[in-house]
This record gives C-alpha cells, structure tokens and sequence, in this order.
C-alpha cells in the first residue's frame, strides 16, 4: 500500500501543487493508515472493505483523538481511496461511507457584567482617540451589531434623537437596532470634538468612526483596540468584538429579555444561533416552572 502512497503523495506534490504543511498532513494520516493496515495482514488496497474502515476510526477514538482530527483522517482517507478509484487501482471506494463525527459545540465566550463593566471603562476619554474607543466599545455592548457593521457605520446611520443605530448585514439586511444611555453620552463626547480632531483635513469623510488617518477605522484596527483594553483591565482570556456581541445577547437574556427580540437584535437569521446562549440556573428554571405552569 506504501507504494501506491508514495504516487499520490507525488501526485499532490506536482499536479495539485499543495503546500508543503498539506502534504505532510495528508502523509501522516494516510501512514497512520498504512500501518494500522499492516498489522491487520491488509497490504493491498483492494483487500479493503469497509468494515476496516469503521474499526480504524473506533481505533481513533480508543487513542483518544478529537472530533477534528478524526475529521481530517477521513478527509485524507477519502480522498486517497477516491484517486485509487480513479487511477484503477481498486473498483469499488470502501472509504465512501466513512462520515465525519459530530464536532463539539463550544460555549461562546463570554464576559461577566462586572469584567465588561471595567473593560468600557478602560479607555482614556480625555483624548480624541480615547473618546472614539469609548464609544466604539459602548454602542458594540449597548447593541450587539457585529464588529463589521460597527464600522461599517456611517455619521448619517446613527440617529442620536431616537438612540439608535441603522445598520446593513453583510445579506444587505438593515434593522434599526436602539441603544441605551450610556452609549448615548459615549457618542456626544465622541461627536463633540473627538471625530473633528480626528477627522484632521478630510472633511468630506462619511464614516461614523475614524482613524488617526481620518479615515474609516478598519476592523482589524478595532480588533487590536480591544485587545490593548481587555490587557489593560487585566482580562487574561483572549477577547474579541465578537465576545461582547456574544455578551449582550447573554447578559440580555439573564435579566430576563425574550428570545425572539434578542435574535431581532442581534440579526440573527436562526432562533437556534441566539439559543446557545440560553443558560439559565437550575433554581431559576425551577422558579419559573412553579410560578408558570398550571399544574406546578
């Protein structure tokens, strides 16, 4: 089988011209495989079937490997015995019934009410740059939009008479998403003399949010931002934009917001994506049930 391997590796290498990290990742499985084969006395490719297939993958996990790299095994797999295939080699592909385990969900990350607390108050709003960061940081918790739409915003979306913000989804959905006082006094200070410092010669500029340039800050630009804060306040886990968005949607339904109009707020297309933020206490899920259901 090793001989046959060495070919398509080879075939890797020069017809789809894949990386050198690729290919050693598709080496180190499909050898994984080889030698699993072997000690089973399988030393050619058509003496497979797939009952080998399914053993080797229960071998897998009994070595205690991951969702994910089981995944990739069978990618290597699959895509191995499909060029066999293909080449004549063998008439019948036995790895296409090999189906990838279900991934492990991860719970979002989140922040505490106390540590977002600490983390808005971190920038230096004495400064132009420090009353825009402010503010950036207030209307992402106070609204939940994704990092992308923040600054995606232009002066003429946000609507400070009615506290809220219009914004388009990358699908070119808009929503009208409100936000509350404290955002409100973050965008005065910015908008009273922040953006007009910032804004330096460039005063045709429509983005709601600038650089030191003048220009639209970019997203990565704002990803760096919170991270200097999140040190700062001595947030150890790694913090991002999204970890508020996903923040507000919890914090949210903590105290008690319904699920249907957090998912309007945060633009979510599936109920299920504002699902997974649903963690109720067993005591409270208990206090409802007694006071809800009739029969309680």
């Amino acid at each position: 089988m090793k001989a046959y391997l060495n070919t398509y590796l080879e075939h890797l290498e020069v017809e789809r011209r894949l990386s050198s990290n690729t290919l050693s990742s598709y080496e180190r499985d499909l050898l994984a495989f080889a030698a699993y084969a072997e000690e089973q006395g399988i030393g050619e490719p058509s003496q497979l079937q797939r009952h080998h297939f399914a053993r080797y993958m229960l071998h897998l996990k009994e070595q205690g490997r991951k969702a994910a790299t089981i995944t990739r095994h069978i990618v290597s797999l699959k895509a191995f015995f499909h060029y066999l295939t293909k080449e004549g080699v063998i008439i019948h592909n036995p790895s296409i019934y090999l189906e990838a385990p279900k991934q492990e969900k991860k719970a979002p990350k989140l922040l505490s009410e106390s540590m977002t607390a600490v983390l808005l108050d971190s920038p230096q709003s004495d400064k132009p740059a420090g009353k825009r960061d402010k503010a950036m940081l207030e209307l992402l918790y106070a609204t939940g939009i994704r990092v992308s739409e923040l600054v995606a915003l232009d002066a003429e979306h946000l609507h400070m008479q009615l506290s809220a913000v219009r914004c388009i989804d990358a699908g070119g959905k808009e929503r009208i998403v409100p936000f509350g006082r404290m955002a409100a006094e973050a965008l005065i200070a910015y908008l009273g003399d922040g953006r007009k410092s910032l804004m330096r010669h460039n005063e045709n500029e429509s983005a709601l949010f600038l650089n030191h340039l003048g220009t639209r800050m970019t997203r990565q630009g704002f990803w760096k931002t919170i991270k200097k804060y999140a040190k700062e306040a001595g947030i150890s886990d790694d913090i991002t934009p999204h970890t508020l968005r996903h923040s507000v949607a919890a914090h949210l339904l903590e105290h008690g917001a319904d699920i249907r109009s957090v998912q309007e707020l945060l633009g979510h297309a599936d109920l299920a994506t504002t699902l997974k933020y649903v963690k109720q206490p067993t005591t409270r899920i208990k206090d409802v049930y007694k006071s809800a259901h009739p029969r309680a």
